[in-house]
This record gives C-alpha cells, sequence and structure tokens, in this order.
C-alpha cells in the first residue's frame, strides 16, 4: 500500500520512487528543458551549474542481443567496444530509441538507469567514482537526480568499467 501511495506523490517519478524507497541521500533537481537545446545532458549540466564530468547520460545499446544500459558523462560518448567487453559481450551498437524506450518506460532524454519498467543490464562509467556525487536523469527532461557514485552502482547492479571517451 505505501507503495501505491508513494507512486501517487506529485511530481514523483519511477526512479524517484525507487530512491526513496531504498532510503539513499539523494536531491533532485529541477529545470524548464528547452526542446530547442542540442544536447539533453549538455543542457542539464548548463542548467544547475554543474560540471559535465559529472553530469552522467543514460544510454541504451544492444549487446549481442540484449539491450544494456550504459551511464557515461555527458562530455563525452559511448565506446561501444568498451560496453561490450565489461558485459563479456562481442559487438554492441545503439539500440532502437522505440526499444529503449518501451522498454524502460522512459521517454529519450529522460530515461533513467533508476527505477526502469524491465530492469536492465547496467555498466558505470569508471570516472563516476572520481566524484562525491553524480547526476542522472530522474525519470523525465528537466529532471536531474544526484546521488553519490557507490548509491548508483549498487541501486542498478552496475559494473564499474572505463566506457567513456572524452
Amino acid at each position: 500500500m505505501a507503495k501505491k501511495s508513494k507512486k501517487q506523490q506529485p511530481g514523483g517519478t519511477p526512479a524517484t520512487v525507487a530512491l526513496a524507497s531504498a532510503g539513499v541521500a539523494f536531491t533532485v533537481h529541477s529545470y524548464e528543458h528547452d526542446p530547442a537545446h542540442p544536447s539533453y545532458g549538455e543542457e542539464a549540466a548548463e542548467a544547475m551549474g554543474v560540471s559535465p564530468d559529472r553530469v552522467f547520460k543514460t544510454l541504451v545499446a544492444d549487446v549481442d542481443g540484449e539491450l544494456t544500459v550504459a551511464v557515461v558523462p555527458v562530455a563525452g560518448s559511448l565506446d561501444l567496444k568498451a560496453l561490450a567487453a565489461a558485459v563479456g559481450g562481442k559487438r554492441a551498437a545503439m539500440a532502437d530509441p522505440a526499444a529503449a524506450e518501451r522498454t524502460t518506460g522512459y521517454v529519450r532524454g529522460g530515461i533513467s538507469p533508476l527505477g526502469q519498467r524491465k530492469r536492465l543490464r547496467t555498466v558505470l562509467d569508471a570516472s563516476a567514482r572520481g566524484h562525491a556525487t553524480v547526476c542522472v536523469s530522474a525519470g523525465r527532461r528537466g529532471l536531474e537526480a544526484e546521488l553519490a557514485p557507490e548509491d548508483l552502482v549498487r541501486l542498478t547492479d552496475a559494473v564499474v568499467a572505463p566506457i567513456g571517451r572524452a
């Protein structure tokens, strides 16, 4: 019953509900999303006044036929070969956006590594461990969750590996 009422909280997303339910310390940052901005992640970093190295984007890739989440700094890009290697795969390619949205339950630009409809295997870029806190999508465009990288690893059961490229 408590879960139901948490989901009904105004402004709550599956990601923020998952964070609150886990009892971890986190901060939600909200900003007005500009649909004309060329990069969701860069927009978030600018709007929050946070270094792009601390803001992480959530990308969904297909690794040997299995959807896999990659969480990398918005300041760089995803190394698909490194992602495949991190999960013991051979080949990785970006997932079809419609499949990513359908599987995670989030829209592109708002996909969170937390509270996904179907929990996907997750890999977090190793650079996250160099920060006391990182920001990831809280489940919709214009909403970010800031939390300790170790809490993100624990809540997503993530593998930590160098999958980002500057």
